[in-house]
Protein backbone atom coordinates (compact mmCIF):
# COMPACT_ATOMS: atom_id res chain seq x y z
CA UNK A 1 0.00 0.00 0.00
CA UNK A 2 1.61 3.18 -0.80
CA UNK A 3 1.77 6.51 1.69
CA UNK A 4 -1.12 8.32 -0.28
CA UNK A 5 -3.53 5.38 -0.08
CA UNK A 6 -2.62 4.65 3.09
CA UNK A 7 -3.44 8.12 4.18
CA UNK A 8 -6.45 7.99 2.89
CA UNK A 9 -7.55 5.13 4.27
CA UNK A 10 -6.44 6.02 8.19
CA UNK A 11 -8.39 9.57 6.94
CA UNK A 12 -11.65 7.58 6.52
CA UNK A 13 -11.40 5.77 8.81
CA UNK A 14 -10.75 8.53 11.13
CA UNK A 15 -13.77 10.37 9.95
CA UNK A 16 -16.30 8.06 9.87
CA UNK A 17 -15.86 8.12 13.64
CA UNK A 18 -15.87 11.97 14.14
CA UNK A 19 -16.90 12.32 17.92
CA UNK A 20 -15.01 8.99 19.21
CA UNK A 21 -12.18 10.86 17.27
CA UNK A 22 -12.53 14.12 19.04
CA UNK A 23 -12.51 12.21 22.45
CA UNK A 24 -9.94 10.25 21.96
CA UNK A 25 -7.54 13.04 20.72
CA UNK A 26 -9.21 15.36 23.87
CA UNK A 27 -6.57 14.16 26.55
CA UNK A 28 -3.45 15.23 23.30
CA UNK A 29 -5.73 18.62 22.72
CA UNK A 30 -5.49 18.94 26.79
CA UNK A 31 -2.02 17.86 27.00
CA UNK A 32 -0.27 19.95 24.15
CA UNK A 33 -2.39 23.17 25.00
CA UNK A 34 -1.40 22.89 28.72
CA UNK A 35 2.53 22.69 28.00
CA UNK A 36 2.60 25.34 25.91
CA UNK A 37 0.09 27.68 27.56
CA UNK A 38 2.68 27.13 31.33
CA UNK A 39 5.69 27.53 29.24
CA UNK A 40 3.99 31.06 27.52
CA UNK A 41 3.15 31.70 31.17
CA UNK A 42 6.70 31.46 32.42
CA UNK A 43 8.51 33.20 29.66
CA UNK A 44 6.32 35.97 29.87
CA UNK A 45 6.68 36.31 33.63
CA UNK A 46 10.54 35.97 33.48
CA UNK A 47 10.76 38.47 30.22
CA UNK A 48 8.73 40.89 33.16
CA UNK A 49 10.74 40.32 35.88
CA UNK A 50 13.89 40.48 33.89
CA UNK A 51 12.13 44.14 32.19
CA UNK A 52 11.30 45.24 36.01
CA UNK A 53 14.79 44.76 37.22
CA UNK A 54 16.76 46.54 34.30
CA UNK A 55 13.75 49.56 35.05
CA UNK A 56 16.21 50.02 38.11
CA UNK A 57 19.30 50.89 36.10
CA UNK A 58 21.38 48.65 33.89
CA UNK A 59 24.85 48.04 35.06
CA UNK A 60 24.64 48.75 38.66
CA UNK A 61 25.95 47.51 41.29
CA UNK A 62 24.28 47.53 44.95
CA UNK A 63 26.67 47.93 48.14
CA UNK A 64 24.47 47.16 50.77
CA UNK A 65 25.89 46.44 55.14
CA UNK A 66 25.77 42.62 55.83
CA UNK A 67 23.27 41.41 58.40
CA UNK A 68 24.66 39.16 60.66
CA UNK A 69 23.19 37.08 63.42
CA UNK A 70 23.84 37.39 67.19
CA UNK A 71 22.64 35.34 69.64
CA UNK A 72 21.29 36.01 73.23
CA UNK A 73 22.53 35.14 76.43
CA UNK A 74 20.56 32.19 78.31
CA UNK A 75 18.80 34.90 80.63
CA UNK A 76 18.41 37.04 77.35
CA UNK A 77 16.39 34.95 75.47
CA UNK A 78 17.93 31.18 75.38
CA UNK A 79 19.34 30.70 72.34
CA UNK A 80 17.32 33.25 70.25
CA UNK A 81 19.28 35.13 67.61
CA UNK A 82 18.85 38.39 66.49
CA UNK A 83 19.99 40.01 62.74
CA UNK A 84 22.08 43.57 63.47
CA UNK A 85 22.83 45.16 60.57
CA UNK A 86 26.65 46.43 59.84
CA UNK A 87 27.05 49.86 58.61
CA UNK A 88 27.52 51.91 55.75
CA UNK A 89 28.39 55.99 56.02
CA UNK A 90 29.10 58.91 53.86
CA UNK A 91 32.88 58.27 54.29
CA UNK A 92 32.06 55.01 52.32
CA UNK A 93 30.33 56.66 49.56
CA UNK A 94 32.85 59.84 49.17
CA UNK A 95 35.74 56.44 48.84
CA UNK A 96 33.92 54.60 46.31
CA UNK A 97 33.28 57.93 44.11
CA UNK A 98 36.87 59.12 44.76
CA UNK A 99 39.05 55.53 44.21
CA UNK A 100 36.46 53.78 41.84
CA UNK A 101 38.26 53.72 38.18
CA UNK A 102 35.15 51.97 36.42
CA UNK A 103 32.22 54.01 37.80
CA UNK A 104 30.15 56.27 35.58
CA UNK A 105 28.54 57.96 38.64
CA UNK A 106 28.16 56.71 42.17
CA UNK A 107 25.45 58.02 44.83
CA UNK A 108 24.81 56.98 48.47
CA UNK A 109 21.19 56.60 49.07
CA UNK A 110 19.30 56.92 52.87
CA UNK A 111 15.57 55.90 52.44
CA UNK A 112 12.91 55.77 55.25
CA UNK A 113 9.30 56.16 55.14
CA UNK A 114 7.89 59.36 56.21
CA UNK A 115 4.17 60.57 56.18
CA UNK A 116 4.26 63.34 54.26
CA UNK A 117 1.65 66.07 54.83
CA UNK A 118 0.41 68.32 51.30
CA UNK A 119 -2.36 70.45 50.29
CA UNK A 120 -4.47 67.23 50.03
CA UNK A 121 -3.75 65.53 53.32
CA UNK A 122 -0.82 63.32 54.24
CA UNK A 123 0.07 59.81 52.79
CA UNK A 124 3.22 57.52 53.88
CA UNK A 125 5.80 57.86 50.75
CA UNK A 126 9.53 56.47 50.83
CA UNK A 127 11.85 59.55 50.99
CA UNK A 128 15.05 58.91 49.45
CA UNK A 129 18.53 60.86 50.11
CA UNK A 130 20.30 60.29 47.10
CA UNK A 131 23.11 62.37 44.98
CA UNK A 132 22.63 64.19 41.59
CA UNK A 133 24.06 61.48 40.03
CA UNK A 134 21.69 58.99 40.85
CA UNK A 135 19.29 60.48 38.39
CA UNK A 136 21.89 58.89 35.90
CA UNK A 137 22.40 55.83 37.51
CA UNK A 138 19.19 54.93 37.36
CA UNK A 139 18.43 55.79 34.19
CA UNK A 140 15.63 58.62 35.11
CA UNK A 141 14.98 62.01 33.88
CA UNK A 142 13.15 64.81 35.13
CA UNK A 143 9.63 65.16 33.47
CA UNK A 144 9.04 68.61 34.89
CA UNK A 145 11.20 71.49 36.56
CA UNK A 146 14.93 70.59 37.47
CA UNK A 147 17.14 67.97 39.97
CA UNK A 148 18.76 69.72 43.04
CA UNK A 149 22.23 69.82 42.85
CA UNK A 150 25.96 69.70 44.46
CA UNK A 151 25.19 73.18 46.07
CA UNK A 152 21.76 71.89 47.59
CA UNK A 153 23.54 69.11 48.96
CA UNK A 154 26.38 71.15 50.58
CA UNK A 155 23.64 74.05 52.03
CA UNK A 156 21.19 70.72 53.37
CA UNK A 157 18.45 72.58 51.24
CA UNK A 158 14.87 71.74 51.61
CA UNK A 159 14.65 70.90 48.21
CA UNK A 160 12.53 67.77 46.54
CA UNK A 161 11.50 65.71 43.38
CA UNK A 162 8.67 64.08 43.12
CA UNK A 163 7.33 60.69 41.88
CA UNK A 164 4.15 60.88 39.53
CA UNK A 165 1.79 59.42 42.09
CA UNK A 166 3.21 60.61 44.83
CA UNK A 167 2.58 64.28 42.86
CA UNK A 168 -0.85 63.43 42.59
CA UNK A 169 -1.39 62.11 46.20
CA UNK A 170 -0.38 65.71 47.56
CA UNK A 171 -1.59 67.41 45.56
CA UNK A 172 -3.73 66.18 43.03
CA UNK A 173 -2.29 67.59 39.86
CA UNK A 174 -0.57 66.20 37.12
CA UNK A 175 -0.60 65.23 33.81
CA UNK A 176 -4.00 64.60 32.62
CA UNK A 177 -5.59 65.72 36.17
CA UNK A 178 -8.61 67.75 35.81
CA UNK A 179 -7.86 71.72 37.01
CA UNK A 180 -4.38 70.60 36.30
CA UNK A 181 -3.94 73.91 34.14
CA UNK A 182 -0.21 73.27 32.70
CA UNK A 183 -0.15 69.71 34.21
CA UNK A 184 3.16 69.26 36.35
CA UNK A 185 4.69 72.68 35.98
CA UNK A 186 1.98 73.62 38.38
CA UNK A 187 2.66 71.57 41.44
CA UNK A 188 6.70 73.54 41.29
CA UNK A 189 7.47 76.11 43.75
CA UNK A 190 4.94 74.47 46.28
CA UNK A 191 5.22 73.22 49.60
CA UNK A 192 5.09 70.35 51.57
CA UNK A 193 5.84 68.42 54.91
CA UNK A 194 8.45 65.76 55.72
CA UNK A 195 8.08 65.88 59.90
CA UNK A 196 8.76 69.38 61.06
CA UNK A 197 10.47 70.25 57.54
CA UNK A 198 9.00 72.32 55.07
CA UNK A 199 10.15 71.59 51.56
CA UNK A 200 9.70 72.64 48.17
CA UNK A 201 9.10 71.19 45.13
CA UNK A 202 11.36 71.59 42.30
CA UNK A 203 11.06 68.91 40.03
CA UNK A 204 8.92 65.69 38.52
CA UNK A 205 10.21 62.11 38.04
CA UNK A 206 8.85 60.85 34.67
CA UNK A 207 6.72 57.64 35.16
CA UNK A 208 8.78 54.55 35.35
CA UNK A 209 5.65 52.07 36.71
CA UNK A 210 6.94 49.29 39.46
CA UNK A 211 9.59 47.03 39.90
CA UNK A 212 10.73 43.11 40.11
CA UNK A 213 9.04 43.24 43.81
CA UNK A 214 5.61 44.95 42.89
CA UNK A 215 6.84 48.73 44.18
CA UNK A 216 5.60 51.14 42.84
CA UNK A 217 8.60 53.56 41.55
CA UNK A 218 6.37 56.49 40.86
CA UNK A 219 5.56 56.92 44.52
CA UNK A 220 8.81 58.01 45.97
CA UNK A 221 10.45 61.79 47.02
CA UNK A 222 13.66 62.47 46.66
CA UNK A 223 16.13 64.97 48.61
CA UNK A 224 19.56 66.10 48.99
CA UNK A 225 21.49 63.11 50.80
CA UNK A 226 22.93 65.12 53.16
CA UNK A 227 19.74 66.93 53.71
CA UNK A 228 17.94 63.69 54.42
CA UNK A 229 20.59 62.86 56.45
CA UNK A 230 21.35 65.95 58.79
CA UNK A 231 17.73 67.21 58.61
CA UNK A 232 15.49 63.97 58.68
CA UNK A 233 17.19 60.93 60.22
CA UNK A 234 19.84 62.60 62.18
CA UNK A 235 22.29 60.30 61.60
CA UNK A 236 25.45 59.78 58.77
CA UNK A 237 24.68 56.03 57.97
CA UNK A 238 22.80 55.14 54.67
CA UNK A 239 20.97 52.23 53.25
CA UNK A 240 23.25 51.62 49.68
CA UNK A 241 25.97 52.99 47.60
CA UNK A 242 24.72 52.55 44.19
CA UNK A 243 27.54 52.37 41.35
CA UNK A 244 26.83 52.97 37.94
CA UNK A 245 29.34 50.81 35.88
CA UNK A 246 30.84 52.02 32.29
CA UNK A 247 29.80 48.83 30.97
CA UNK A 248 28.59 45.32 31.28
CA UNK A 249 32.03 43.47 30.58
CA UNK A 250 33.74 45.78 33.61
CA UNK A 251 31.06 44.47 35.86
CA UNK A 252 32.93 41.57 37.51
CA UNK A 253 36.50 43.97 37.70
CA UNK A 254 33.99 47.12 39.56
CA UNK A 255 32.55 44.66 41.99
CA UNK A 256 35.90 43.16 43.16
CA UNK A 257 37.30 47.02 42.98
CA UNK A 258 34.45 48.09 44.99
CA UNK A 259 34.82 45.37 47.62
CA UNK A 260 39.12 45.99 47.87
CA UNK A 261 37.95 49.73 47.99
CA UNK A 262 35.67 49.20 51.21
CA UNK A 263 37.72 46.34 53.07
CA UNK A 264 40.31 49.05 52.91
CA UNK A 265 38.29 51.76 54.22
CA UNK A 266 36.56 49.44 56.57
CA UNK A 267 40.04 47.54 57.59
CA UNK A 268 39.19 44.12 56.76
CA UNK A 269 41.08 41.34 55.40
CA UNK A 270 41.13 39.87 52.06
CA UNK A 271 40.12 36.35 53.63
CA UNK A 272 37.83 37.75 56.27
CA UNK A 273 33.75 37.82 55.59
CA UNK A 274 33.18 41.31 54.69
CA UNK A 275 30.24 43.70 56.54
CA UNK A 276 29.08 44.18 53.53
CA UNK A 277 27.94 42.34 50.55
CA UNK A 278 27.57 44.01 46.86
CA UNK A 279 24.91 42.87 44.35
CA UNK A 280 24.94 43.58 40.97
CA UNK A 281 21.97 43.79 38.21
CA UNK A 282 22.90 40.91 36.51
CA UNK A 283 23.14 38.35 39.57
CA UNK A 284 19.80 39.75 40.07
CA UNK A 285 18.31 39.05 36.56
CA UNK A 286 19.85 35.33 36.71
CA UNK A 287 18.57 34.62 40.17
CA UNK A 288 14.90 35.96 38.90
CA UNK A 289 15.11 33.85 35.70
CA UNK A 290 16.42 30.42 37.61
CA UNK A 291 13.72 30.70 39.70
CA UNK A 292 11.27 31.22 36.85
CA UNK A 293 13.02 28.26 34.65
CA UNK A 294 12.39 26.07 37.71
CA UNK A 295 9.45 26.96 38.75
CA UNK A 296 8.03 27.16 34.39
CA UNK A 297 9.49 23.38 33.99
CA UNK A 298 7.52 22.03 37.60
CA UNK A 299 4.22 23.21 35.51
CA UNK A 300 4.93 22.21 32.46
CA UNK A 301 6.22 18.61 33.16
CA UNK A 302 3.12 18.63 35.32
CA UNK A 303 1.06 19.61 32.28
CA UNK A 304 2.87 16.98 30.60
CA UNK A 305 1.43 14.00 32.30
CA UNK A 306 -1.87 15.00 30.51
CA UNK A 307 -0.13 13.83 27.26
CA UNK A 308 0.41 10.49 28.43
CA UNK A 309 -3.09 9.92 30.16
CA UNK A 310 -3.98 11.05 26.19
CA UNK A 311 -1.54 9.14 25.08
CA UNK A 312 -3.44 6.10 27.15
CA UNK A 313 -7.06 6.87 25.86
CA UNK A 314 -5.68 6.71 22.26
CA UNK A 315 -4.14 3.00 23.23
CA UNK A 316 -7.51 1.98 25.17
CA UNK A 317 -9.64 3.56 21.56
CA UNK A 318 -7.49 1.80 18.96
CA UNK A 319 -7.72 -1.25 20.88
CA UNK A 320 -11.29 -1.08 20.58
CA UNK A 321 -10.68 -0.52 17.08
CA UNK A 322 -9.22 -3.82 16.37
CA UNK A 323 -11.32 -5.57 17.99
CA UNK A 324 -14.82 -4.05 15.90
CA UNK A 325 -12.73 -3.93 12.88
CA UNK A 326 -11.27 -7.95 13.36
CA UNK A 327 -13.70 -9.01 10.07
CA UNK A 328 -12.15 -5.80 8.20
CA UNK A 329 -8.50 -6.90 9.22
CA UNK A 330 -9.07 -10.60 7.74
CA UNK A 331 -11.00 -9.20 4.19
CA UNK A 332 -7.46 -7.34 3.61
CA UNK A 333 -5.17 -10.21 4.82
CA UNK A 334 -6.89 -12.56 2.37
CA UNK A 335 -6.63 -10.32 -0.35
CA UNK A 336 -3.12 -9.88 -0.21
CA UNK A 337 -2.51 -7.03 2.53
CA UNK A 338 0.61 -7.84 4.59
CA UNK A 339 1.25 -8.18 8.39
CA UNK A 340 3.33 -4.82 7.94
CA UNK A 341 0.58 -3.16 6.00
CA UNK A 342 -1.87 -3.77 8.30
CA UNK A 343 0.56 -2.75 11.33
CA UNK A 344 1.21 0.43 9.62
CA UNK A 345 -2.31 1.53 8.98
CA UNK A 346 -3.05 1.06 12.48
CA UNK A 347 0.12 3.08 13.52
CA UNK A 348 -0.46 5.95 10.98
CA UNK A 349 -4.38 5.99 12.25
CA UNK A 350 -2.65 6.53 15.65
CA UNK A 351 -0.14 9.35 14.63
CA UNK A 352 -3.04 10.79 12.98
CA UNK A 353 -4.90 11.25 15.83
CA UNK A 354 -2.29 12.69 18.16
CA UNK A 355 -0.86 15.35 15.65
CA UNK A 356 -4.47 16.25 14.99
CA UNK A 357 -4.55 17.06 18.40
CA UNK A 358 -1.39 18.95 19.04
CA UNK A 359 -2.39 21.13 16.20
CA UNK A 360 -6.18 21.93 17.86
CA UNK A 361 -4.24 21.74 21.21
CA UNK A 362 -1.93 24.91 19.42
CA UNK A 363 -4.65 26.44 18.41
CA UNK A 364 -6.31 26.48 21.96
CA UNK A 365 -3.55 27.64 23.12
CA UNK A 366 -2.65 30.63 21.07
CA UNK A 367 -6.34 31.48 21.81
CA UNK A 368 -5.86 31.50 25.32
CA UNK A 369 -2.94 33.51 25.27
CA UNK A 370 -3.75 35.95 23.44
CA UNK A 371 -7.16 36.44 25.54
CA UNK A 372 -4.43 36.04 28.35
CA UNK A 373 -2.23 39.36 27.03
CA UNK A 374 -5.56 41.16 26.64
CA UNK A 375 -6.01 41.08 30.26
CA UNK A 376 -2.31 42.18 30.77
CA UNK A 377 -1.34 39.24 31.42
CA UNK A 378 2.27 38.11 30.21
CA UNK A 379 2.30 34.97 27.77
CA UNK A 380 5.28 34.41 25.30
CA UNK A 381 4.67 31.32 22.69
CA UNK A 382 8.34 29.99 22.18
CA UNK A 383 7.77 28.08 18.33
CA UNK A 384 10.19 26.08 19.92
CA UNK A 385 7.97 24.69 22.60
CA UNK A 386 5.15 24.55 20.05
CA UNK A 387 7.50 22.33 17.82
CA UNK A 388 8.72 20.33 20.74
CA UNK A 389 5.32 19.64 21.74
CA UNK A 390 3.85 18.42 18.28
CA UNK A 391 6.57 16.52 18.00
CA UNK A 392 5.84 14.77 21.58
CA UNK A 393 2.50 14.32 20.34
CA UNK A 394 3.39 12.32 17.55
CA UNK A 395 5.69 10.15 19.69
CA UNK A 396 2.82 9.33 21.90
CA UNK A 397 0.92 8.49 19.32
CA UNK A 398 3.72 6.26 18.02
CA UNK A 399 4.29 4.66 21.48
CA UNK A 400 1.15 3.97 22.22
CA UNK A 401 -0.47 3.02 18.94
CA UNK A 402 2.38 0.00 17.81
CA UNK A 403 1.01 -2.00 20.85
CA UNK A 404 -2.63 -1.91 19.24
CA UNK A 405 -1.01 -2.04 15.68
CA UNK A 406 1.16 -5.24 16.31
CA UNK A 407 -2.19 -6.70 17.85
CA UNK A 408 -3.75 -5.95 14.63
CA UNK A 409 -0.79 -7.41 12.54
CA UNK A 410 -0.65 -10.77 13.80
CA UNK A 411 -4.23 -11.78 13.79
CA UNK A 412 -4.71 -14.94 11.42
CA UNK A 413 -6.80 -14.41 8.74
CA UNK A 414 -8.93 -17.56 9.20
CA UNK A 415 -9.86 -16.29 12.87
CA UNK A 416 -10.03 -12.50 11.42
CA UNK A 417 -12.94 -13.32 8.80
CA UNK A 418 -14.72 -16.10 11.33
CA UNK A 419 -15.10 -13.34 14.14
CA UNK A 420 -18.62 -12.12 14.46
Amino acid sequence: MNPLQLFSVCLRSIVRNRMRSLLTSLGIIIGVGSVIIMVALGEGSQREIEARISAMGTNLLQIMPRRFMIRMAPGQGGNAALARPNRLTLSDAVKVKTEASYALGVSGVSQRNFTVIGPLGSASVAVAGVEPEYLTIRGRSIEAGSLFTGEDLGARNKVAVLGITTAANLFGLGEGAPGSGDGYGSILGQQFRIGTNHFTVIGILDKKGTDGGGNDQDDVIWVPLDTALYRLNNSRNINTIVMGVAGKEYMEAAQREADLILREAHKQKEEDTADFEIMNSADMIEMATETSRTLTTLLAAIAGVSLLVGGIGIMNIMLVAVTERTREIGIRMAVGARKRDILFQFLTESVILSLLGGLMGTGLAFLVCRVLRAMSIPAVINPLVVFIAALFAAMVGVSFGFYPARKAARLYPIDALRYE
